[in-house]
């Protein structure tokens, strides 16, 4: 199923009945953060995350995990690329936001497709997806994913203190659960304690 060959899914079958999803761009939008957030566990961002996901949770967990993560991924496989470098993956090398970059993502999306999103009411999230994706490098939204994507070594001499600035001006903030461990970090280097359970 793709998003040019059938109709948009609105629910998943699991264990042979049909469940309703929340398909709007927004309850996804909560998702990603959800996901991403280091205070939450791991056992809680899976209780909140199906709440957040289907209306009625299905007694088939795993399934519902499952078919959840199928339609966040758009009916995508992650491709070859993605498999191998998503172990190395940390939280800290995002490159947007979705409530850090909230101004920039909707001036991209009026710009390009004069799409004023705090309007909208309804935005299936497989069409919000492939139209963030397809976002044009002449939105100032794009430009600040590219600086935070570069890899300064592999930067020309010449061009890398533009593009080191262009890093340290659009770079997303910690989190507080990260802030507050390098906090504590600073804080035991600078006192002399010990670094167990820091590093």
């Amino acid at each position: 199923m793709g998003i040019l060959e059938s109709k948009l899914p609105t629910s998943v079958s699991i264990s042979g009945r049909e469940y309703p999803i929340r398909s709007n761009f927004r309850t996804m939008i909560k998702f990603e953060q959800l996901m991403q957030d280091p205070a939450v566990s791991d056992q809680d961002k899976a209780w909140l995350a199906l709440n957040l996901f289907y209306p009625e949770i299905p007694e088939n967990i795993d399934e519902a995990v499952e078919k959840m993560l199928w339609f966040y991924r758009c009916d995508k496989r992650d491709n070859l690329y993605t498999q191998k470098t998503k172990k190395k993956a940390r939280f800290a090398d995002r490159i947007y936001d979705f409530e850090y970059d909230d101004d920039y993502i909707y001036a991209a999306f009026m710009a390009q497709y004069h799409m004023d999103l705090h309007r909208v009411r309804y935005l299936h999230w497989w069409k919000f997806r492939a139209m963030f994706n397809s976002l044009n490098e002449d939105t100032q939204f794009v430009k600040i994913m590219e600086y935070r994507a570069v890899e300064l070594d592999k930067v020309p001499k010449e061009k890398r203190a533009f593009y080191k600035r262009m890093k340290m001006l659009y770079a997303l903030p910690l989190s507080k659960a990260e802030e507050q461990r390098q906090n504590a970090l600073e804080d035991a280097l600078l006192n002399g304690r010990s670094l167990e359970g820091l590093v």
